[in-house]
């Protein structure tokens, strides 16, 4: 396996215009079944959890990080680790010893000069061990309180947005521009297209929209395909989880350990119904497949 930063994978895709799927696996076991989607259709693929959701699931950075470089070697594609939101700087120093390869601070709950000014630590502390940084400016909605725990919604205004990248140095930003965390209550939810458009002309740093799951095909492709390159990297959570409960047979949510002490075959059916959703959305949604030559 490549293992690949935002800094170098992200500006890739935006140049040749498709997204990189950033899959949140939510527990250990299911890193595996990402990663065998996107070899299978050789396309760059990136595996994230959250604080959050280490804290609902039981899983910490450190045994999500060794199970990712336990199994990393069965692959050649091009690869990333990353820790979506977060709020705790010491988190995102766990993440980073457990070797993440970029890291999201979330302090989009800030006024613009504080979001700045933690935004502005957490990229030097990482850059300094050479791993890349998300951040987001405006809130992104939550309908299942697994990813943030806010429910607000705060468009990103693009003058901020110009301003703030140029004084943080991230190497991705994350923009409110309609979406939500978690299943959305109607078919298509309206997305802010020329707040995109506008963010991007101010902007040349890639942009992440978060939020992915349940969002009809073409709003994905739309928001890849704007002059210049639209977002770059769309996180997708929600969609794999549905997927693996199914199969499961399961309504409620497991716990990391509990997910492993299932019946082996059950799992392995479940591993597989999750690993055909990733390669729906590599290959209808994201435009990915075949890009790992790319890098």
């Amino acid at each position: 396996m490549k293992l690949m930063g935002l800094n170098k994978m992200l500006p890739i895709a935006q140049a040749k215009g498709y997204g990189v799927g950033s899959f949140s696996a939510r527990n250990t076991f299911l890193i595996k079944y990402v990663l065998m989607a996107a070899e299978e259709l050789n396309s760059p693929v990136i595996v994230q959890m959250s604080a959050n959701e280490f804290r609902w699931f039981e899983v910490s950075a450190t045994e999500f990080g060794e199970a990712f470089h336990k199994v990393k070697d069965q692959f050649s594609i091009v690869a990333g680790l990353h820790l979506d939101h977060t709020k705790d700087i010491n988190v995102i120093k766990e993440a980073i010893d457990a070797g993440f390869t970029s890291v999201m601070i979330d302090a989009s709950d800030k006024d613009l000069d504080k979001n700045i000014e933690i935004t502005k630590e957490v990229v030097e502390y990482a850059h300094a061990k050479g791993v890349s940084v998300e951040a987001e400016l405006g809130r992104i909605g939550a309908t299942d309180k697994l990813e943030t725990d806010s429910d607000d919604e705060f468009y990103t205004i693009p003058e901020e947005a110009k301003r703030f990248v140029e004084e943080t140095g991230v190497d991705a930003l994350a923009v409110s521009i309609g979406t939500a965390h978690g299943v959305y209550a109607v078919k298509d939810p309206k997305i802010d297209f020329d707040r995109l458009k506008e963010i991007r002309s101010l902007v040349k740093t890639p942009l992440v929209l978060h939020g992915g799951s349940g969002l009809p095909i073409e709003t994905i492709k739309n928001s890849i395909n704007i002059p210049e390159g639209g977002v770059s990297k769309i996180n997708i959570a929600t969609d794999l989880e549905l997927v693996f409960l199914k199969a499961l047979g399961k309504e409620k949510r497991l716990l990391n350990k509990e997910i492993w002490q299932l019946d082996a075959e059950l799992l392995e059916k479940a591993g597989m119904a999750v690993k055909e959703e990733v390669k729906k959305k590599i290959q209808e949604y994201l435009g990915s497949a075949d890009k790992s030559a790319d890098f």
